[in-house]
């Protein structure tokens, strides 16, 4: 048997702190991950995420544990710099401009890590952070 619980608005223990349940169910992470890109990639900590796969080279894939609703949500990544002394690198979601991001499903996402400043090379990250909102 199932049970619901229907409120409109949330409270902390002493009755201040309100939130809307709107913005509990619309505003939170849909998913998020923080994991080691280096060697054998290991999730640390996650919500929503039950994987990573490393597809080479700072090339990694974070797998959903439940579908999102769609592919339009919105991505935010950190990486840790390969160096502390280089920090012209960027992460951006796998795909070009002329496709898109091709492997931005409802069931995964796939993120790579590139220096822009010497070689334009993929690199591992020791820490990759993924924010899913939708």
């Amino acid at each position: 048997m199932a049970s619901e619980l229907r409120v409109n608005t949330l409270k902390d223990a002493s009755g201040n702190n309100s939130i809307a349940t709107s913005v509990v169910a619309n505003g939170s992470a849909k998913a998020w991950v923080n994991f080691n890109g280096t060697s054998t990639v290991a999730i640390r900590a996650s919500n929503n995420v039950a994987s990573i796969t490393d597809n080479g080279t700072g090339d990694y894939t974070a797998n959903f544990t439940s579908a999102l609703t769609d592919g339009n949500y919105a991505v935010t990544t950190g990486f840790t710099p390969y160096t502390t002394t280089n920090f012209t690198t960027y992460g951006a979601i796998y795909g070009d401009a002329s496709t898109g991001a091709t492997t931005k499903t409802t069931s995964a996402i796939r993120l790579v890590y590139k220096n822009l400043a010497n070689d334009s090379n993929f690199y591992d990250s020791i820490e990759v952070n993924v924010v899913i909102h939708r």
